[in-house]
């Protein structure tokens, strides 16, 4: 087939929460444990499993027209390549984490500029080596292959870059956080020349959109109920909702459906101060997509 987009997909920790997306967005995604070309229910697409440190290089010398990859594995390798969107999400949460320097919890050292002479270990060795030429702060920075909270402890550095969501675990680690680096998300980025195809561009978008609805819809839920017409007014005042609440007559001309979509966090509040108004029926149900 003439039309045919390459697609990355991250391994690792991001690749559960993307598969779980892309099936959200109308894509299913089958692994196979034997090889890192998975299959999809569209026969415009081609996947290949990535390490997400990888994808922005794979996706810059045109090896994938597009990917899914942290923003901080985009500036480590200062990729030029095209931000098609921010899509906010992880394994877990739509929080983004962020990169730190952290030092040990009894150490002297307060500020990045009090680290001059002094051992970083990192696995963001590009970004923390011009982050400190940037605030002129001489400091030797190595590649740590993991365990890196426990190279401070263990006296092996002085200072680490790592990322983290809530900062528990370098805590956990006796480990205190003297700045903040960079805030970083998954980002959906295309090659250029992919991205100046008009039917590659076009199906990047296609798969943008829905990407996000189902993104959007994470966080959202649909609650369907009956109530009084008479107490319509009243629950319009309460009822939040994507743009308005949909109404229909039924056949009892004293009643009405209403439908909304609205944060998951407000039904706990919002059902109880319905039932109490008069309404009934009411059905929560999930949301594939809000677009």
């Amino acid at each position: 087939m003439s039309n045919m987009l390459k697609i990355g997909l991250p391994k690792g920790s991001l690749q559960d929460a993307t598969i779980k997306l892309f099936e959200k967005s109308g894509w299913k995604i089958n692994l196979h444990h034997r090889n890192y070309f998975p299959d999809v229910n569209d026969d415009e697409l081609t996947c290949a499993m990535c390490r997400a440190q990888e994808i922005s290089q794979y996706v810059e010398n045109g090896t994938l027209d597009v990917g899914l990859t942290g923003k901080d594995w985009i500036l480590e390798n200062e990729s030029d390549v095209v931000e098609v969107s921010s899509l906010v999400y992880s394994k877990v949460s739509n929080r983004a984490a962020r990169w730190v320097l952290a030092v040990a919890g009894d150490s002297p050292y307060k500020t990045a500029q009090d680290l001059a002479g002094k051992r970083i270990s990192t696995e963001l060795m590009g970004f923390t080596k011009r982050y400190f030429e940037s605030i002129n702060v001489p400091v030797e920075v190595s590649y740590s292959w993991g365990a890196t909270e426990a190279k401070v402890v263990e006296g092996l550095c002085d200072a680490i870059v790592e990322v983290t969501e809530t900062g528990t675990t370098i805590k956990a680690n006796g480990l205190r956080i003297i700045s903040d680096l960079m805030s970083t998300n998954t980002m959906l980025i295309a090659n250029k020349k992919a991205w100046e195809n008009p039917w590659k561009r076009k199906k990047i978008e296609n798969i943008n959109l829905l990407l996000q609805g189902a993104l959007k819809a994470q966080k959202m839920v649909g609650l369907k109920m009956n109530m009084p017409k008479a107490i319509l007014p009243e629950a319009m005042k309460v009822m939040p909702s994507l743009n308005s609440p949909t109404v229909s007559e039924l056949s009892d001309a004293a009643w009405v459906s209403v439908e909304i979509m609205i944060e998951e966090v407000a039904v706990r509040e919002l059902i109880p101060e319905l039932i109490t108004m008069g309404a009934e029926g009411i059905i929560e149900y999930p949301l594939n997509k809000v677009i």
